[in-house]
Protein backbone atom coordinates (compact mmCIF):
# COMPACT_ATOMS: atom_id res chain seq x y z
CA UNK A 1 0.00 0.00 0.00
CA UNK A 2 1.53 3.64 -1.21
CA UNK A 3 1.91 5.88 2.16
CA UNK A 4 -0.74 8.01 0.99
CA UNK A 5 -3.55 5.59 1.05
CA UNK A 6 -2.96 4.81 4.58
CA UNK A 7 -5.08 6.16 6.65
CA UNK A 8 -3.97 8.87 9.39
CA UNK A 9 -3.35 6.37 12.13
CA UNK A 10 -1.36 3.66 9.91
CA UNK A 11 0.55 6.71 9.27
CA UNK A 12 1.28 7.19 12.82
CA UNK A 13 2.36 3.75 12.88
CA UNK A 14 4.82 3.46 10.05
CA UNK A 15 6.41 6.47 11.58
CA UNK A 16 6.44 4.83 15.20
CA UNK A 17 8.04 2.14 13.86
CA UNK A 18 10.72 4.04 12.46
CA UNK A 19 11.44 4.84 16.43
CA UNK A 20 15.13 3.80 17.01
CA UNK A 21 15.66 1.32 20.08
CA UNK A 22 16.41 3.59 23.06
CA UNK A 23 15.15 6.82 22.26
CA UNK A 24 12.00 8.05 22.17
CA UNK A 25 9.72 11.09 20.28
CA UNK A 26 6.69 12.61 20.80
CA UNK A 27 3.11 12.81 19.92
CA UNK A 28 3.73 16.19 18.36
CA UNK A 29 6.85 15.53 16.62
CA UNK A 30 4.92 12.50 14.92
CA UNK A 31 2.19 14.90 13.80
CA UNK A 32 4.45 17.62 12.86
CA UNK A 33 6.05 15.37 10.30
CA UNK A 34 2.93 13.63 8.78
CA UNK A 35 2.05 17.96 8.06
CA UNK A 36 -0.64 17.26 10.89
CA UNK A 37 0.89 19.82 13.52
CA UNK A 38 -2.17 20.55 15.63
CA UNK A 39 -3.14 16.72 15.73
CA UNK A 40 -0.70 15.70 18.26
CA UNK A 41 -3.76 14.15 20.57
CA UNK A 42 -4.89 12.34 17.01
CA UNK A 43 -1.22 10.70 17.72
CA UNK A 44 -1.69 9.45 20.60
CA UNK A 45 -5.03 7.93 20.07
CA UNK A 46 -3.36 5.92 17.70
CA UNK A 47 -0.91 5.09 20.10
CA UNK A 48 -3.59 3.66 22.56
CA UNK A 49 -4.91 1.74 19.98
CA UNK A 50 -1.50 0.45 18.68
CA UNK A 51 -1.34 -2.43 20.99
CA UNK A 52 -0.77 -5.87 18.82
CA UNK A 53 0.21 -4.43 16.16
CA UNK A 54 4.09 -4.43 16.60
CA UNK A 55 4.21 -0.81 16.72
CA UNK A 56 6.83 0.62 19.84
CA UNK A 57 4.40 3.05 21.78
CA UNK A 58 6.09 3.01 24.71
CA UNK A 59 9.20 5.01 22.62
CA UNK A 60 6.20 7.86 22.15
CA UNK A 61 5.75 10.44 24.88
CA UNK A 62 4.90 13.84 25.10
CA UNK A 63 6.62 16.78 24.86
CA UNK A 64 8.14 17.23 27.96
CA UNK A 65 8.96 13.53 27.97
CA UNK A 66 6.55 12.21 30.63
CA UNK A 67 5.14 8.94 29.98
CA UNK A 68 1.35 10.48 29.50
CA UNK A 69 0.26 7.09 27.57
CA UNK A 70 1.57 5.11 30.26
CA UNK A 71 -2.08 4.03 31.48
CA UNK A 72 -3.24 2.41 28.41
CA UNK A 73 -0.49 -0.29 29.09
CA UNK A 74 -1.00 -3.72 30.91
CA UNK A 75 0.68 -3.40 34.01
CA UNK A 76 1.00 -0.63 36.37
CA UNK A 77 4.65 0.22 35.35
CA UNK A 78 5.19 -1.54 31.93
CA UNK A 79 5.99 1.43 29.99
CA UNK A 80 8.50 2.27 31.75
CA UNK A 81 9.60 -0.61 32.29
CA UNK A 82 10.04 -1.41 28.43
CA UNK A 83 12.00 1.99 27.74
CA UNK A 84 14.15 0.83 31.10
CA UNK A 85 14.49 -2.22 28.98
CA UNK A 86 16.27 -0.49 26.13
CA UNK A 87 18.64 1.45 28.24
CA UNK A 88 16.22 4.84 28.81
CA UNK A 89 16.31 6.44 32.21
CA UNK A 90 12.83 7.21 33.44
CA UNK A 91 12.73 8.97 36.86
CA UNK A 92 8.64 10.09 38.30
CA UNK A 93 7.33 8.65 35.33
CA UNK A 94 9.67 11.15 33.07
CA UNK A 95 12.58 10.17 30.51
CA UNK A 96 15.29 11.56 32.00
CA UNK A 97 18.48 13.46 29.54
CA UNK A 98 15.21 13.80 27.20
CA UNK A 99 17.16 15.90 24.95
CA UNK A 100 19.73 13.14 23.91
CA UNK A 101 17.44 10.43 23.82
CA UNK A 102 14.69 12.09 21.95
CA UNK A 103 15.11 11.32 18.25
CA UNK A 104 13.05 13.72 15.52
CA UNK A 105 11.35 11.64 12.36
CA UNK A 106 12.73 13.00 9.16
Amino acid sequence: MKPETLNFFDKVYEVAKQIPYGRVTSYGAIAKFLGATKSARMVGYAMNGSHGKDVPAHRVVNRKGLLTGKHHFDGTHLMQQLLESEGVKVVNNQVQDFDNVFWEPS
